[in-house]
């Protein structure tokens, strides 16, 4: 596996370190009165320009049956954004195991490294939804107090929003076709540990089937990946990323208020492997950055009607402009849908914006940042990063651990 960044890497001088990694994720989005066709050239024209910015990794998602969302193949964008560029790493954030099996996804991520050699991350979900009627990566039933029913603040500063009820979302329509299209009839969903140990196996050549017979996933044994688990609360994910010594990336973007909890989780089941030898955390922020405050909220202020129609059960729409937006005759219920997404999106100048990204990784302790970015015109979006990482490298920071301890095997 390729080194992961270390504490080392980012040392500076006088007892300041560089910042963290930044990184990018993709969706893909698809503006109102724009194309699928549109946004996927603009994911490679924005993949270009974050290389050219510093980003560290540029990764992308996941989704299907939206008409705002183009980003329906990590593997097929990972082969076009990684055919464009030459340095930086490009992966998945997160291939959908719940509809996947662990030998398609080393095959198809093989050829990747095959022609990427050394640049590809494979980030490793589960399903939007396990089960019908189900939660995604859903956590045993809390031992202790419910979680608080009002936000929060960490000592830090980092808003922690009340928690998101998403059994709203259940026998939603949007729901009852995923479940139809993405499955087989009657499929029985496989653990999801044993998913990604299966994966680890077949990446190893080690693989055997339950008859004790050899398997060996060409391409795709021997590949050169990073393997990632991405999880979104305190469940399946962050217990297995912890107990297989992989690295994790938490989801503030999209569930900002179990972000806290899924990192404590993976740190709490963190067990040394030949990958890391303690934890290493990415976290996710949606982010919006102009040249000041008021732009950005302008940009952003679509956002929040998009959410909704997530929220609502059906499906991204295609991002709207913020006049558009503007036009919506929202009601108290609806805005408070999406109350929790709105106030965790950190959108203002680049100074507001690194600032508030400091605090998520102060109260993370993240060792690298992943940030997403959607605003209905592609040079607005592509200003926002640009602006981000040229502040990010001039921005300092302290580093609680030792910067001679490496993490890295």
């Amino acid at each position: 596996m390729t080194d992961l960044p270390s504490d080392h890497a980012r040392a500076g001088t006088a007892g300041a370190h560089a910042p963290v990694p930044l990184s990018v994720l993709d969706l893909a989005p698809i503006s109102s009165g724009s194309t699928a066709a549109r946004a996927l050239h603009n994911t490679v024209d924005l993949a270009r320009r974050a290389e050219a910015a510093g980003y560290h990794r540029y990764w992308l998602a996941e989704h299907h049956l939206t008409t705002g969302v183009a980003g329906v193949s990590p593997a097929l964008l990972i082969q076009l954004v990684a055919a464009a560029t030459t340095r930086i790493r490009v992966g998945a954030g997160a291939v959908q195991l719940g509809h996947r099996t662990p030998l398609s996804v080393v095959e198809e991520f093989g050829v990747l490294d095959a022609l990427h050699p050394g640049r590809i991350d494979l980030g490793l979900g589960r399903s939007g939804f396990r089960k019908p009627g189900g939660a995604p990566d859903a956590a045993p039933p809390p031992a202790a107090a419910p979680a608080p029913a009002a936000p929060r603040r960490t000592p830090e500063g980092l808003l922690i929003p009340a928690p998101y009820d998403i059994s709203r979302l259940i026998g939603s329509p949007l729901l009852a076709r995923y479940t139809e299209l993405v499955q087989f009839p009657g499929a029985e969903l496989p653990d999801y540990r044993d998913q990604v140990e299966q994966i680890l196996a077949l990446i190893r050549g080690d693989h055997r089937t339950e008859g004790g017979h050899e398997v060996h996933a060409v391409p795709g044994e021997g590949a050169d990946l990073q393997i990632w688990i991405l999880g979104s609360s305190a469940g399946a994910s962050a217990r297995a990323a912890g107990a297989l010594g992989l690295p994790f990336a938490a989801n503030y973007h999209v569930s900002p208020a179990a972000v806290l909890e899924a990192v404590d989780a993976y740190r709490d089941a963190f067990k040394p492997s030949t990958v890391l030898d303690r934890p290493h955390v990415l976290v996710s922020a949606d982010v919006v950055v102009a040249e000041d405050d008021a732009t950005a909220r302008h940009l952003a202020s679509p956002y929040a009607l998009w959410v909704h129609s997530i929220r609502s059960g059906r499906g991204a729409i295609p991002f709207p402009t913020p006049e558009e937006a503007a036009a919506h005759p929202w009601t108290e219920e609806e805005r408070a849908l999406v109350d929790d997404r709105v106030r965790t999106q950190f959108a203002g100048s680049p100074r507001t914006v690194v600032e508030q990204l400091r605090v998520l990784q102060r109260a993370t302790d993240a060792d690298e940042l992943l940030v997403t970015t959607i605003t209905h015109d592609h040079q607005d979006r592509i200003r926002s990063f640009e602006l981000l990482a040229h502040a990010w490298q001039d921005a300092p920071q302290h580093r609680p651990r030792d910067p001679e301890e490496s993490h890295v095997r």
